[in-house]
């Protein structure tokens, strides 16, 4: 089956760990009745293993712009969605997160954005989501991350501030968690963190 998706698939697909064609020959066994997480588990799920299934997927993404024959592209969506389903059951990667997010945009797949939106609260840390914000240009995927970021716990989002890379990051999300969550500790902790800056300054 492999060999017919295309040789960009095929060189990816050669490249994978057995471990990793195990699984994913045993998620599309088990059919549309068994989640993606279950049979997942069954396998040992690593940062390989999320690598692996993300340069999958963009393989078998761009080899469906090449176009092909009705059947060949049945079988190339069938093993692409199998990707996106575990990766977006596994995975807790922002790299990851933006693949898909782009990917139900594209597809003008709302509900899916919305799972993922779900997805992101459920298992991403704060760092993780603070990189999705960093990484990406997408609108609507920096307005999931920011809304996502504010709506933790004010001790998951205070270790970002201390980071160069997502201070600013943190404090957008706390002014979110401020005034449109109307939470009155994260505006006291700007008002702190105001009065450092003014002290600092001076």
């Amino acid at each position: 089956m492999i060999k017919d998706l295309g040789a960009g698939v095929v060189s990816v697909w050669e490249g994978l760990r057995p471990i990793t064609k195990k699984m994913l020959e045993g998620v599309m066994s088990a059919g549309i009745n068994t989640p993606p997480t279950n049979s997942a588990q069954k396998f040992s799920y690593d940062a390989h293993a999320d690598w692996e299934l993300s340069r999958l997927l963009t393989a078998l993404d761009e080899q469906t712009k090449k176009g092909s024959n009705a059947d060949i592209l049945h079988e190339i969506a069938q093993l692409a969605e199998t990707c996106a389903s575990v990766l977006e059951a596994q995975s807790g990667s922002a790299e990851v997160f933006i693949q898909l997010a782009e990917r139900a945009i594209k597809q003008h797949n709302y509900n899916k954005l919305d799972k993922l939106a779900d997805r992101l609260s459920e298992r991403f840390s704060s760092g993780e989501i603070a990189e999705i914000v960093r990484q990406t240009d997408v609108p609507q995927i920096r307005a999931i991350a920011y809304e996502t970021l504010a709506l933790l716990p004010i001790p998951s989002i205070l270790p970002l501030l201390d980071d160069p890379l997502y201070s600013d990051i943190a404090a957008n999300a706390l002014e979110q968690k401020a005034y449109e969550y109307d939470s009155e500790e994260a505006r006291d902790l700007l008002d702190q963190l105001d009065l450092g800056n003014e002290i600092r300054s001076d």
